[in-house]
Protein backbone atom coordinates (compact mmCIF):
# COMPACT_ATOMS: atom_id res chain seq x y z
CA UNK A 1 0.00 0.00 0.00
CA UNK A 2 1.24 3.10 -1.04
CA UNK A 3 -1.05 5.13 1.97
CA UNK A 4 -2.64 7.78 -0.91
CA UNK A 5 -5.54 9.72 0.32
CA UNK A 6 -7.70 11.72 -0.71
CA UNK A 7 -7.52 15.22 -2.78
CA UNK A 8 -9.01 17.50 0.36
CA UNK A 9 -6.95 15.82 2.99
CA UNK A 10 -3.58 16.16 0.20
CA UNK A 11 -4.45 19.73 -0.10
CA UNK A 12 -3.61 20.74 3.31
CA UNK A 13 -0.31 19.69 3.30
CA UNK A 14 0.68 21.25 -0.83
CA UNK A 15 2.97 23.37 0.42
CA UNK A 16 5.17 21.41 1.98
CA UNK A 17 5.45 18.89 -0.37
CA UNK A 18 8.54 20.73 -1.93
CA UNK A 19 11.47 21.54 -0.58
CA UNK A 20 14.80 23.49 -1.41
CA UNK A 21 16.36 20.40 -2.78
CA UNK A 22 13.88 19.16 -5.08
CA UNK A 23 12.97 22.85 -5.98
CA UNK A 24 17.31 22.74 -6.68
CA UNK A 25 16.70 20.10 -9.04
CA UNK A 26 14.48 21.78 -10.66
CA UNK A 27 16.27 24.85 -11.57
CA UNK A 28 19.41 22.57 -12.36
CA UNK A 29 16.71 22.06 -15.50
CA UNK A 30 16.77 18.02 -14.60
CA UNK A 31 14.00 15.51 -13.65
CA UNK A 32 13.99 13.40 -10.71
CA UNK A 33 12.88 9.77 -11.60
CA UNK A 34 10.86 8.84 -7.94
CA UNK A 35 10.44 5.06 -7.32
CA UNK A 36 11.88 1.82 -5.78
CA UNK A 37 13.57 0.27 -8.88
CA UNK A 38 15.14 1.16 -12.02
CA UNK A 39 15.17 -1.53 -14.57
CA UNK A 40 18.56 -0.25 -16.65
CA UNK A 41 20.80 2.77 -15.27
CA UNK A 42 22.74 3.13 -18.51
CA UNK A 43 19.14 3.23 -20.00
CA UNK A 44 17.94 6.04 -18.63
CA UNK A 45 16.82 9.41 -20.55
CA UNK A 46 19.20 12.23 -19.76
CA UNK A 47 18.98 15.80 -20.07
CA UNK A 48 21.08 18.34 -20.85
CA UNK A 49 23.14 19.72 -17.34
CA UNK A 50 23.99 23.15 -18.60
CA UNK A 51 25.44 24.08 -15.54
CA UNK A 52 27.83 21.06 -15.49
CA UNK A 53 28.11 21.05 -18.97
CA UNK A 54 27.13 17.20 -19.55
CA UNK A 55 23.52 15.30 -19.02
CA UNK A 56 22.04 14.03 -15.95
CA UNK A 57 18.90 13.04 -14.31
CA UNK A 58 18.04 12.43 -10.45
CA UNK A 59 16.79 9.47 -8.82
CA UNK A 60 15.27 9.61 -5.64
CA UNK A 61 12.78 7.51 -3.47
CA UNK A 62 10.59 9.64 -1.34
CA UNK A 63 11.82 8.03 2.09
CA UNK A 64 15.40 8.51 0.64
CA UNK A 65 15.73 12.17 -0.85
CA UNK A 66 16.02 13.45 2.99
CA UNK A 67 19.09 11.67 3.75
CA UNK A 68 20.97 11.25 0.52
CA UNK A 69 19.68 11.16 -3.18
CA UNK A 70 21.49 9.31 -6.70
CA UNK A 71 21.64 11.03 -9.86
CA UNK A 72 23.36 9.51 -13.49
CA UNK A 73 25.75 11.80 -15.40
CA UNK A 74 27.00 11.92 -18.71
CA UNK A 75 30.32 13.34 -20.40
CA UNK A 76 30.15 13.58 -24.04
CA UNK A 77 32.91 11.80 -26.61
CA UNK A 78 36.04 14.15 -25.57
CA UNK A 79 34.29 16.21 -22.86
CA UNK A 80 34.93 17.71 -19.38
CA UNK A 81 32.21 18.49 -16.64
CA UNK A 82 32.60 22.05 -15.12
CA UNK A 83 34.50 22.48 -12.21
CA UNK A 84 32.39 22.13 -8.57
CA UNK A 85 33.00 22.62 -5.08
CA UNK A 86 30.72 21.37 -2.45
CA UNK A 87 29.55 21.70 0.93
CA UNK A 88 27.86 18.20 0.76
CA UNK A 89 29.85 14.96 0.67
CA UNK A 90 29.60 12.86 -2.91
CA UNK A 91 30.05 9.16 -3.73
CA UNK A 92 30.77 7.70 -7.69
CA UNK A 93 30.93 4.80 -9.39
CA UNK A 94 31.76 4.69 -13.07
CA UNK A 95 29.11 3.08 -15.23
CA UNK A 96 31.00 3.40 -18.59
CA UNK A 97 33.67 4.93 -20.76
CA UNK A 98 37.39 5.95 -19.62
CA UNK A 99 38.41 9.20 -17.36
CA UNK A 100 40.43 11.27 -14.59
CA UNK A 101 39.37 13.82 -12.43
CA UNK A 102 41.29 16.14 -10.50
CA UNK A 103 41.00 17.12 -7.28
CA UNK A 104 42.27 20.59 -5.47
CA UNK A 105 41.99 22.59 -2.76
CA UNK A 106 42.34 26.83 -1.73
CA UNK A 107 45.52 25.64 -0.58
CA UNK A 108 46.34 24.88 -3.94
CA UNK A 109 46.87 21.07 -3.36
CA UNK A 110 45.91 18.83 -6.29
CA UNK A 111 45.82 15.69 -7.35
CA UNK A 112 44.58 14.12 -10.14
CA UNK A 113 44.08 10.23 -11.17
CA UNK A 114 42.45 8.08 -14.01
CA UNK A 115 39.41 5.71 -13.65
CA UNK A 116 37.20 3.37 -15.92
CA UNK A 117 34.32 1.24 -15.86
CA UNK A 118 33.90 -0.15 -12.66
CA UNK A 119 36.09 2.18 -10.25
CA UNK A 120 34.51 3.84 -7.43
CA UNK A 121 35.78 6.97 -5.76
CA UNK A 122 34.73 9.22 -3.34
CA UNK A 123 35.01 13.67 -3.37
CA UNK A 124 36.66 15.06 -0.05
CA UNK A 125 34.02 17.45 1.20
CA UNK A 126 34.14 20.92 -0.40
CA UNK A 127 37.20 20.37 -2.73
CA UNK A 128 37.34 21.42 -6.35
CA UNK A 129 37.11 18.63 -9.00
CA UNK A 130 36.50 18.54 -12.29
CA UNK A 131 35.61 15.34 -14.30
CA UNK A 132 37.10 14.49 -17.75
CA UNK A 133 36.26 12.04 -20.53
CA UNK A 134 39.35 10.53 -22.01
CA UNK A 135 37.73 8.89 -24.53
CA UNK A 136 37.20 10.96 -28.23
CA UNK A 137 34.91 8.18 -29.38
CA UNK A 138 32.41 7.32 -26.60
CA UNK A 139 30.40 9.01 -23.82
CA UNK A 140 31.92 8.65 -20.32
CA UNK A 141 28.77 7.84 -17.03
CA UNK A 142 28.92 7.47 -13.87
CA UNK A 143 26.11 6.81 -11.29
CA UNK A 144 26.59 8.93 -7.94
CA UNK A 145 25.14 9.21 -4.68
CA UNK A 146 25.05 12.13 -2.40
CA UNK A 147 24.10 13.72 1.00
CA UNK A 148 22.80 17.36 -0.33
CA UNK A 149 19.70 16.65 0.61
CA UNK A 150 19.99 17.63 3.57
CA UNK A 151 22.73 19.94 3.77
CA UNK A 152 20.51 21.90 0.81
CA UNK A 153 17.42 21.74 2.76
CA UNK A 154 19.39 23.33 6.38
CA UNK A 155 21.20 26.06 4.60
CA UNK A 156 18.67 26.93 1.48
CA UNK A 157 21.23 28.88 -0.03
CA UNK A 158 22.32 27.42 -3.23
CA UNK A 159 25.11 30.10 -3.41
CA UNK A 160 26.51 29.11 -0.03
CA UNK A 161 26.28 25.39 -0.71
CA UNK A 162 28.18 25.33 -3.90
CA UNK A 163 30.66 28.91 -3.22
CA UNK A 164 31.71 28.94 0.28
CA UNK A 165 35.89 29.05 0.08
CA UNK A 166 37.09 26.55 3.15
CA UNK A 167 39.60 23.60 2.82
CA UNK A 168 39.01 21.13 5.10
CA UNK A 169 43.05 19.86 5.66
CA UNK A 170 41.43 16.96 8.07
CA UNK A 171 39.25 15.27 4.60
CA UNK A 172 42.10 16.46 1.93
CA UNK A 173 45.50 17.98 2.03
CA UNK A 174 46.91 17.36 -1.48
CA UNK A 175 48.55 13.63 -0.36
CA UNK A 176 49.88 12.03 -3.47
CA UNK A 177 48.50 8.90 -3.16
CA UNK A 178 45.13 9.80 -1.91
CA UNK A 179 43.46 8.14 -4.77
CA UNK A 180 45.99 5.38 -4.93
CA UNK A 181 44.20 2.01 -4.37
CA UNK A 182 45.13 0.17 -1.44
CA UNK A 183 44.84 -3.27 0.39
CA UNK A 184 44.63 -2.67 4.37
CA UNK A 185 41.06 -3.55 6.15
CA UNK A 186 39.88 -2.88 9.81
CA UNK A 187 37.31 -5.69 10.20
CA UNK A 188 35.19 -5.77 7.08
CA UNK A 189 36.22 -2.09 6.16
CA UNK A 190 38.68 -1.53 3.34
CA UNK A 191 40.84 1.52 4.44
CA UNK A 192 40.53 3.29 0.83
CA UNK A 193 39.79 6.27 -1.29
CA UNK A 194 39.64 4.29 -4.82
CA UNK A 195 38.84 1.08 -6.10
CA UNK A 196 40.12 0.48 -9.65
CA UNK A 197 37.43 -2.13 -10.27
CA UNK A 198 34.31 -2.99 -7.95
CA UNK A 199 33.30 -6.10 -10.17
CA UNK A 200 36.92 -8.05 -9.66
CA UNK A 201 37.56 -6.30 -5.66
CA UNK A 202 38.14 -9.32 -3.35
CA UNK A 203 35.92 -9.83 -0.63
CA UNK A 204 35.78 -10.93 2.98
CA UNK A 205 33.48 -13.86 3.95
CA UNK A 206 30.41 -12.76 5.98
CA UNK A 207 28.41 -15.91 7.25
CA UNK A 208 26.53 -13.59 8.98
CA UNK A 209 24.14 -12.49 5.68
CA UNK A 210 23.89 -16.15 4.95
CA UNK A 211 24.25 -18.01 1.69
CA UNK A 212 28.41 -18.24 2.07
CA UNK A 213 28.81 -14.69 0.67
CA UNK A 214 31.02 -12.08 0.41
CA UNK A 215 31.45 -8.55 1.99
CA UNK A 216 33.38 -5.24 2.11
CA UNK A 217 32.94 -1.92 3.36
CA UNK A 218 33.74 1.56 2.58
CA UNK A 219 34.12 4.74 4.60
CA UNK A 220 36.00 6.81 1.56
CA UNK A 221 37.25 10.79 2.37
CA UNK A 222 36.90 10.25 6.28
CA UNK A 223 33.02 11.17 5.03
CA UNK A 224 30.24 10.47 6.64
CA UNK A 225 28.30 8.28 4.01
CA UNK A 226 29.59 4.59 3.25
CA UNK A 227 28.84 2.17 0.99
CA UNK A 228 29.12 -1.79 0.96
CA UNK A 229 29.65 -4.86 -1.91
CA UNK A 230 28.08 -7.76 -1.54
CA UNK A 231 28.44 -11.17 -3.46
CA UNK A 232 26.42 -14.19 -3.13
CA UNK A 233 27.15 -17.66 -4.84
CA UNK A 234 24.94 -18.99 -7.35
CA UNK A 235 21.23 -20.80 -6.87
CA UNK A 236 21.42 -19.07 -3.60
CA UNK A 237 20.01 -16.28 -1.47
CA UNK A 238 21.00 -13.58 1.28
CA UNK A 239 18.94 -13.19 4.20
CA UNK A 240 15.89 -10.52 4.39
CA UNK A 241 16.43 -7.47 6.50
CA UNK A 242 15.40 -4.37 7.22
CA UNK A 243 17.55 -0.52 8.12
CA UNK A 244 16.58 2.59 7.26
CA UNK A 245 16.17 4.90 3.98
CA UNK A 246 19.06 5.54 1.37
CA UNK A 247 20.58 2.30 0.29
CA UNK A 248 20.82 2.51 -3.31
CA UNK A 249 22.03 -0.94 -4.62
CA UNK A 250 23.53 -0.72 -7.72
CA UNK A 251 23.76 -4.76 -9.26
CA UNK A 252 27.47 -5.28 -10.67
CA UNK A 253 26.95 -8.97 -12.02
CA UNK A 254 24.91 -11.61 -12.15
CA UNK A 255 20.93 -11.60 -13.07
CA UNK A 256 18.09 -12.57 -9.84
CA UNK A 257 15.28 -10.51 -8.36
CA UNK A 258 14.74 -8.55 -5.27
CA UNK A 259 11.37 -8.94 -3.16
CA UNK A 260 10.43 -5.78 -1.05
CA UNK A 261 7.83 -5.20 1.65
CA UNK A 262 6.61 -3.24 4.36
CA UNK A 263 5.72 -5.64 7.36
CA UNK A 264 2.69 -7.26 7.71
CA UNK A 265 2.06 -6.80 3.59
CA UNK A 266 2.99 -9.45 1.06
CA UNK A 267 6.19 -9.07 -0.51
CA UNK A 268 6.52 -7.35 -3.68
CA UNK A 269 9.26 -8.44 -6.93
CA UNK A 270 11.67 -6.93 -8.81
CA UNK A 271 13.72 -8.46 -11.18
CA UNK A 272 17.51 -7.39 -11.64
CA UNK A 273 20.53 -7.58 -13.91
CA UNK A 274 24.09 -5.71 -14.44
CA UNK A 275 23.46 -2.03 -14.07
CA UNK A 276 20.01 -2.07 -12.16
CA UNK A 277 18.79 -0.15 -9.51
CA UNK A 278 17.24 -0.77 -6.30
CA UNK A 279 16.58 1.32 -3.19
CA UNK A 280 14.35 -0.38 -0.43
CA UNK A 281 12.17 2.41 1.41
CA UNK A 282 12.60 2.90 5.03
CA UNK A 283 12.32 0.05 7.14
CA UNK A 284 10.92 -2.31 4.24
CA UNK A 285 12.20 -5.77 4.44
CA UNK A 286 14.20 -6.45 1.36
CA UNK A 287 15.42 -9.97 0.76
CA UNK A 288 18.27 -11.02 -2.93
CA UNK A 289 17.91 -14.23 -5.07
CA UNK A 290 20.55 -14.92 -7.20
CA UNK A 291 18.97 -16.60 -10.45
CA UNK A 292 21.75 -16.39 -12.89
CA UNK A 293 24.78 -18.67 -13.99
CA UNK A 294 27.63 -16.37 -12.03
CA UNK A 295 27.50 -14.85 -8.53
CA UNK A 296 25.30 -11.96 -7.68
CA UNK A 297 27.27 -9.11 -6.86
CA UNK A 298 25.89 -5.35 -5.95
CA UNK A 299 27.58 -2.11 -4.55
CA UNK A 300 25.12 -0.40 -1.42
CA UNK A 301 25.25 3.76 -1.52
CA UNK A 302 24.27 4.23 2.17
CA UNK A 303 23.85 7.34 3.89
CA UNK A 304 24.79 6.94 8.33
CA UNK A 305 20.78 7.18 8.91
CA UNK A 306 20.31 3.41 6.96
CA UNK A 307 22.47 1.54 9.98
CA UNK A 308 20.27 1.21 12.98
CA UNK A 309 22.84 -0.21 15.32
CA UNK A 310 22.90 -1.83 18.28
CA UNK A 311 24.73 -0.43 21.78
CA UNK A 312 28.01 -2.75 20.39
CA UNK A 313 27.88 -0.30 16.83
CA UNK A 314 26.60 -3.52 15.14
CA UNK A 315 23.67 -2.72 12.39
CA UNK A 316 20.84 -4.60 13.34
CA UNK A 317 20.40 -5.30 9.68
CA UNK A 318 22.88 -8.00 10.74
CA UNK A 319 21.24 -9.15 13.77
CA UNK A 320 19.03 -12.41 14.26
CA UNK A 321 14.92 -11.09 15.06
CA UNK A 322 15.24 -13.41 17.98
CA UNK A 323 17.52 -11.21 19.91
CA UNK A 324 16.18 -7.89 18.73
CA UNK A 325 17.47 -7.67 15.12
CA UNK A 326 16.22 -7.04 11.54
CA UNK A 327 17.54 -9.94 9.83
CA UNK A 328 14.98 -13.00 9.56
CA UNK A 329 16.59 -16.08 9.68
CA UNK A 330 16.72 -18.73 7.12
CA UNK A 331 14.46 -20.85 9.19
CA UNK A 332 11.69 -17.87 10.10
CA UNK A 333 11.25 -17.18 6.50
CA UNK A 334 7.93 -17.86 5.04
CA UNK A 335 7.81 -21.31 3.06
CA UNK A 336 6.52 -19.68 0.49
CA UNK A 337 10.32 -17.75 0.11
CA UNK A 338 11.85 -21.16 -0.79
CA UNK A 339 9.19 -22.04 -3.22
CA UNK A 340 9.30 -18.97 -5.08
CA UNK A 341 12.69 -19.16 -5.45
CA UNK A 342 12.83 -22.65 -6.50
CA UNK A 343 9.99 -22.09 -9.01
CA UNK A 344 12.78 -19.48 -10.66
CA UNK A 345 15.43 -21.61 -11.10
CA UNK A 346 13.44 -24.30 -12.19
CA UNK A 347 13.39 -22.51 -15.62
CA UNK A 348 16.73 -22.84 -15.88
CA UNK A 349 16.98 -26.34 -15.17
CA UNK A 350 18.52 -25.33 -12.20
CA UNK A 351 18.49 -26.29 -8.18
CA UNK A 352 18.67 -24.05 -5.20
CA UNK A 353 22.03 -24.25 -3.58
CA UNK A 354 20.88 -23.61 0.14
CA UNK A 355 20.75 -26.56 1.94
CA UNK A 356 24.62 -25.96 3.57
CA UNK A 357 23.74 -22.34 4.65
CA UNK A 358 20.45 -23.90 6.24
CA UNK A 359 22.03 -26.36 8.15
CA UNK A 360 25.25 -23.74 9.22
CA UNK A 361 22.78 -21.25 10.04
CA UNK A 362 21.08 -23.96 12.92
CA UNK A 363 24.62 -24.06 14.67
CA UNK A 364 24.43 -20.17 16.41
CA UNK A 365 20.69 -20.08 15.78
CA UNK A 366 19.25 -17.97 19.18
CA UNK A 367 16.41 -20.00 20.38
CA UNK A 368 13.03 -18.68 19.91
CA UNK A 369 12.14 -15.91 21.98
CA UNK A 370 9.43 -17.09 24.35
Amino acid sequence: MDATVDEKLASKFATEKDSPYTRWVASEGLDIISGLYVPDLRALELKPWARREGYGVFINHDASRTSNDCYVCMIPAGGKLAPQRQLFEEMIMILDGKGSTRVWNDAGHEVTFEWQAGSMFAIPLNTWHQHFNLSGLEPAKFVSSTNSPPVINLYDDVDFVFNTSRDFPGRFDGQEDYFAAKKETKGLLLDTNFVPDVTTLPLISAKERGAGGGHIRFSMAKGSMNSHISEFPVATYKKGHRHGPGAHVIILSGEGFSLMWPEGEEPRRYEWKTGSLIIPPNLWFHQHFNTGSTPGRYLAFKHETVSIRNAQGVPKAWISRRIGGDQIDYADEKPAIRELFAEALAKSGVSPAMESAYEAELVSLPPLPA
